[in-house]
């Protein structure tokens, strides 16, 4: 039986993206945990529709799992040097529900993208779009997966042995987030 719950947050909606991919490996080295891959395929935020509607079912769906987790583990890509639109709006549509699901929680932060920085600039700015909720972000190891389509074997397997070493050293700081 799983110790902790995780819940992993692609900030790419494909299914083959590296950065799916990049949370599963994640999740696999954290292990064993309870893995929860949020859906991010919600309506763009609209302040008019939640006032029509109030919140999408989605979006409280997402909101849940992230105050029902241990902790959260976000993969951006690098979108004209920032997080993806995806990604910041998922942000915001759960900042509109009750409460505040991420205060507190832990949370690791990484990156894949196809250039040589791996995404860096990307998550320096989600870092400071996650600072208002009050999560526990850890601050490294840094995980900038660079070129990133050509790190994974056919199993979806990172191939680097500098790139899982960082990725475990990183979930290793997770656990002992949860921990503390």
């Amino acid at each position: 039986m799983p110790d902790y719950t995780l819940v992993g947050l692609s900030g790419s909606l494909r299914q083959a993206a590296t950065n799916r991919l990049l949370i599963r490996e994640a999740a696999r080295l954290f292990d064993p945990a309870e893995f929860i891959e949020g859906d991010l395929n919600l309506p763009l935020y609209d302040g008019d529709l939640e006032k029509a509607d109030g919140i999408p079912e989605a979006v409280q769906q997402l909101a849940d799992q992230i105050a029902g987790a241990d902790a959260v583990i976000i993969s951006t890509p690098e979108y004209n040097k920032g997080p993806s639109g995806v990604l910041k709006n998922a942000l915001d549509w759960v900042s509109r529900t009750e409460g505040n699901p991420w205060a507190g929680k832990p949370v690791a932060v990484m990156s894949a993208a196809a250039g040589r920085a791996g995404g860096e600039r990307a998550q320096s700015i989600l870092r400071a779009c996650l600072v208002a909720f009050r999560p526990r972000i850890l601050q490294g190891p840094e995980m900038h997966l660079a070129g990133s389509s050509k790190e994974f074997d056919d199993a979806g397997r990172l191939t680097s042995d500098l790139y899982i070493e960082t990725l475990q050293d990183l979930m290793d700081a997770l656990r002992a987030e949860i921990q503390r």
